[in-house]
């Protein structure tokens, strides 16, 4: 099983353990304020494949590579004018710029699947300053099995990869909760490929335009989170339900009454407030908690679209996807549903 080390209760202890195991080729899990990230060397073929290999990830699925500071951003990825505005606005931070990656980068190309871009991002405390000891940026996708529900807290690691990896760091729970925000420019336009934990609206006041949305039926992968599926718990989601089905699980928001309610297996209420900001820094914990109590189907109360209410329901519509084992099952019953 991993070794685990508080991070708060000896920060040198953390930062020497972790910056060997990275020399050595292994993936660590780290915490950042968006989610802990299953984190290795991504200028090292060895260690990015050790990433893929204890997530079950898709290599055509890129990796965000993370950064010290954009100084050392800047030595990878080049910058226009308006990257480098958001940039200096909003780093550290859940924001990842979509870049052209710099010919001379020694960033591997399994960390970039092969694209001719990379994602970059400076993330808040200790992971800023372990890349910064490590001196090498590292490639760090969700520290969770490939498509399941990312991991807030070092537990969450433990209990999923904790047999396949050498060390965790904990930090205590992700302050932010969902990944962060995925942006590109193309010149004078600024798309958004991945709504995250930085609203939509404080960008869009930087840069002084909107930001275009993909379609996503039909966007290309070019940037992590951009599968159909993705998020997800072992049991079924619904959205936006008026009703609870009995033995449900029901995830609420904002204290609503749900018809039903008294009747779930288990009732859990992102924000009793309607705070969106609560809500996401509870959304992977409180998914799993509804998971682990063995339902076979989580409902979920509608939540606003607003601010970080568009990272929640992209998570929320990609946990509810059809997932690949339920369009094979469908097809072995002869289903075309």
């Amino acid at each position: 099983m991993a070794r685990i080390i508080d991070i708060k209760a000896d920060r040198q202890a953390a930062l020497e353990a972790a910056s060997a195991a990275l020399a050595d080729g292994f993936a660590i899990a780290m915490p950042t304020e968006t989610v802990y990230g299953l984190a290795a060397d991504a200028t090292n073929p060895a260690a990015i494949t050790r990433i893929y290999e204890t997530k079950g990830r898709p290599r055509f699925n890129p990796l965000i590579c993370h950064m010290a500071d954009l100084a050392m951003a800047e030595q990878h990825a080049e910058f226009d004018p308006l990257s480098r505005a958001l940039a200096e606005a909003f780093w550290p931070g859940p924001l990842t710029l979509v870049l052209p990656l710099r010919p001379t980068s020694p960033i591997h190309s399994l960390a970039t699947a092969g694209l001719d871009s990379v994602g970059v991002r400076v993330p808040k405390g200790f992971a800023g300053a372990l890349i910064g000891a490590f001196g090498r940026p590292l490639a760090a996708p969700s520290a969770n099995t490939s498509g399941a529900i990312s991991a807030t807290s070092a537990a969450h690691v433990e209990a999923d990869l904790g047999a396949k990896i050498p060390l965790i760091l904990d930090a205590g729970p992700s302050t932010v909760g969902v990944e962060s925000t995925i942006v590109k420019v193309e010149g004078d336009r600024v798309r958004l490929l991945r709504p995250g934990g930085l609203a939509a609206r404080e960008i869009e006041h930087v840069a002084g335009r909107p930001l275009l949305r993909a379609k996503k039926a039909s966007a290309a992968i070019e940037a992590p989170g951009m599968l159909a599926s993705h998020y997800a718990p072992g049991a079924s989601v619904r959205l936006n339900a008026s009703a609870v089905e009995p033995g449900e699980a029901l995830i609420a928001f904002g204290g609503a009454a749900v018809e039903g309610a008294r009747d779930a297996r288990i009732v859990l209420d992102l924000s009793p407030r309607g705070d969106l900001a609560e809500a996401a820094a509870n959304l992977f914990d409180y998914m799993k908690r509804a998971d682990a109590s063995g339902v076979s189907s989580i409902a979920f109360s509608p939540i606003p679209d607003d601010g970080l209410g568009e990272a929640i329901n992209d998570r929320l519509q990609r946990a509810a996807a059809p997932r690949a084992t339920d369009r094979a099952d469908r097809s072995d019953r002869g289903s075309t549903r």
